[in-house]
């Protein structure tokens, strides 16, 4: 008697069953963006005038542009993964320079304990900002827009008050100043071209940002906070902790790139970095953040911000108008949006959400 059994029609249970690659690769937030880099790459290099925007020299120019934004915009990107927003990000980098520059000017504080102090201004805000958003419930989107009025209006108010204009200068006569531009503002040459110090930081705090998402517990209360608040807390995760965490992440980077800007401008305008905040959050949203949270990746917002560089230089040496910039920014914004939620519909096999 046999007692062999066709198993030719039994289901596989879908949590073993061996996903395709293709479905894998469709799972990663950020293969929309890098879809959209390649093509805004070759659209820029065949258009380019000058020849330029291929070479070394071109990548110097649009990582110049594009660093600056990635470093904010990865801690952005985590900010809205866990379901918040922060658009005081922006306004905090004039903030921080204004800060740092009125210390060294006008209080007579050498550069480095200003630096630290700047960070830690800009910690105090982030931490400012959670607080409120997690405490009084209210949405993220009108706590920081408060902050971005409040702060806005302090760096014309406190700056034309002390200096009598809406500028910070004379910053290379502090006391190490020459040891902190290395750091924060110097160029390294590369085959003839000078890369800004602001791409390793870039890089650094890319993978960083990258490792504590995906290989740390704190990454997984990240994801479980923008997923579902609620049963987040249910199941033991912080998640007023790690919003709190992640608003005073944010507003230091940003008080970071405050102070490369300051070093590297030996200045500050008193109305910089206003209007970035939408920089920051186009970069988090065309790298695979979903603007409810629970979805997204830090290396999604960098290659984000490196189409904007790409448009940034990309832009004049095809010798088209500037103001198109903005135009093209917000067409990409929702070209790369639309192919991130087609290719996730895809990877779920074609079941919408």
């Amino acid at each position: 008697m046999s007692f062999i059994t066709d198993t030719s029609n039994v289901a596989v249970d879908e949590r073993i069953a061996h996903t395709p690659w293709y479905r894998t690769a469709l799972r990663r937030p950020e293969l929309g963006s890098l879809i959209g880099a390649i093509a805004v790459f070759i659209v820029f290099a065949v258009a380019d005038t000058t020849g330029q925007f291929a070479s070394l020299q071109g990548a110097a120019g649009w990582t110049d542009f594009a660093a600056p934004v990635g470093i904010v915009a990865i801690f952005v990107a985590l900010l809205m993964i866990s379901g918040e927003f922060d658009l005081s990000s922006g306004v905090m980098v004039g903030t921080s320079g204004l800060f740092a520059g009125l210390l060294v000017t006008h209080l007579g504080w050498p550069l480095w304990p200003a630096i630290i102090a700047t960070l830690l201004l800009g910690a105090v805000i982030g931490f400012i900002n959670g607080v409120l958003v997690v405490r009084t419930a209210l949405p993220s989107f009108v706590v920081t827009l408060g902050t971005f009025f409040v702060l806005k209006g302090a760096n014309l108010a406190i700056t034309k008050g002390i200096t009598g204009t809406v500028r910070v200068s004379g910053i290379e006569q502090a006391a190490g100043f020459e040891s902190a531009r290395p750091i924060f503002a110097t160029t390294i040459p590369i085959g003839g071209a000078s890369f800004q110090i602001s791409l390793v930081w870039w890089i650094a705090l890319t993978a960083v940002a990258t490792i504590l998402l995906t290989r740390t517990a704190f990454g997984n209360w990240i994801f479980a906070s923008g997923g579902d608040a609620g049963a987040a807390r249910n199941a033991g995760v912080p998640v007023t902790r790690t919003k709190i965490t992640l608003f005073v992440m944010t507003s230091t980077a940003a008080s970071l790139v405050g102070i490369m800007f300051l070093l590297r401008l030996r200045g500050m305008q008193a109305g910089q970095g206003v209007g970035q905040e939408f920089y920051y959050i186009i970069a988090a949203a065309v790298g695979g953040c979903l603007l409810t949270g629970g979805a997204g990746s830090a290396i999604g917002a960098s290659i984000g911000a490196l189409i904007m560089g790409f448009a940034a230089v990309g832009i004049p040496y095809a010798l088209w108008d500037q103001d198109w910039v903005s135009t093209f920014l917000g067409v990409i914004l929702f070209s790369a949006v639309f192919i991130n939620v087609t290719l996730s519909r895809r990877a779920r096999g074609g079941r919408s959400t």
